[in-house]
């Protein structure tokens, strides 16, 4: 495990984040670089459709609201 020094305004905006999400803080972070990482290598996705993806690729089933 590393440590990544980021700035205190930023580090405050993942704390409000995370709590908002129910995650700790370094999940609220870690899931933003996941993100970031996916969007900058698929430039041409939503963020909708990298979700879809991941989702896809852990095998979740996806339902619909019509589903529900």
């Amino acid at each position: 495990m590393g440590i990544v020094k980021i700035n205190d305004e930023l580090h405050e905006e993942v704390r409000k984040a995370s709590s908002v999400m129910v995650r700790s803080i370094n999940a609220q972070a870690e899931y933003w670089m996941k993100i970031g990482m996916l969007a900058e290598a698929n430039p041409g996705m939503s963020f909708t459709d990298i979700m879809r993806a991941q989702l896809r690729h852990a095998e979740v089933e996806m339902r619909t609201l019509s589903d529900a």
